[in-house]
């Protein structure tokens, strides 16, 4: 049996998740920050532990994963899923509302990983699996500032996944596309105070999308969460995990971009060595 720590466990990927690992027969630590609404998620189940975590609050992430150490013993996957999104030009996004979004999407995460690593270092083995997005991988007018703080996660997965290597913990960044969760509801998608004409033939029409296309994304919900599980079942799971056929075809488009640039290019980028 796996012990599982899950962050944004009362509803979306990670309610669904914590479902499918507790069906597996595994445990789960699983957080929110109104943990009685995990409970009213999935109900009354021998092994789940439902805890109260603000992951922006440091001491909150050490309470919740002492806690989980106390009844399960151990951490073998966390599950940095906690998040939300918003909308809006880079110009338009107030110093305010960037560093509320990094407290959750960047520095939250870092204080659940910081609180869970010495317990995985000490196993030799465990699994970390960072819930990043498409526009992780490339930005997209409107999600500057959100796919700013995904970017960030896709980095620091990289380089834990070398840190941690040798000590016997993997770790998996996952990129999903569009999946049809309230992703892009009130409660997980928030829109700038500031909404300025210029762009609105940009960010206006990336606007007027995600409203179209709120809960008629192309991705499975319940497919993704079993993805996950078959993630953390792999011998050899891979650094880097897009699911959605939007995903792998928007990573296909940058890579052949980015070759093109740096095919183009390639003369003046090399003369800038010093000489011998």
């Amino acid at each position: 049996m796996r012990t599982w720590f899950i962050t944004g466990a009362s509803r979306g990927f990670g309610a669904l998740i914590a479902a499918q690992a507790l069906a597996a027969g595994d445990a789960v630590i699983a957080t929110a920050r109104k943990p009685e609404d995990v409970v009213a998620r999935l109900g009354d189940h021998p092994n789940l532990l439902a805890v109260r975590l603000d992951v922006t609050r440091e001491s909150e992430a050490h309470e919740a994963v002492a806690e989980g150490i106390k009844r399960f013993g151990r951490i073998d996957v966390l599950l940095n899923n906690a998040g939300y999104g918003i909308l809006g030009a880079v110009e338009e996004t107030s110093a305010q509302e960037v560093e509320r979004i990094y407290a959750t999407n960047v520095f939250g995460l870092l204080n659940v990983t910081r609180a869970v690593l010495p317990h995985m270092r000490r196993q030799r083995s465990g699994h970390v699996i960072n819930i990043s997005s498409l526009g992780g991988y490339q930005s997209y007018y409107g999600w500057g500032v959100y796919g700013s703080t995904k970017f960030a996660v896709e980095g620091i997965s990289e380089a834990l996944h070398q840190e941690l290597a040798p000590l016997g913990v993997k770790v998996t960044v996952v990129e999903p596309g569009f999946f049809r969760t309230d992703f892009l509801d009130e409660q997980s998608l928030v829109k700038t105070a500031l909404e300025l004409a210029d762009y609105d033939e940009t960010v206006g029409a990336m606007r007027r999308f995600a409203e179209g296309a709120n809960h008629a994304q192309p991705g499975d919900p319940s497919k993704f969460a079993g993805a996950i599980l078959t993630l953390v079942n792999a011998t050899n799971p891979p650094q880097r995990l897009a699911l959605g056929s939007d995903a792998v075809q928007r990573i296909a488009d940058k890579h052949c971009l980015v070759e093109g640039e740096v095919a183009a290019w390639k003369a003046l980028s090399l003369s800038t060595d010093i000489e011998a």
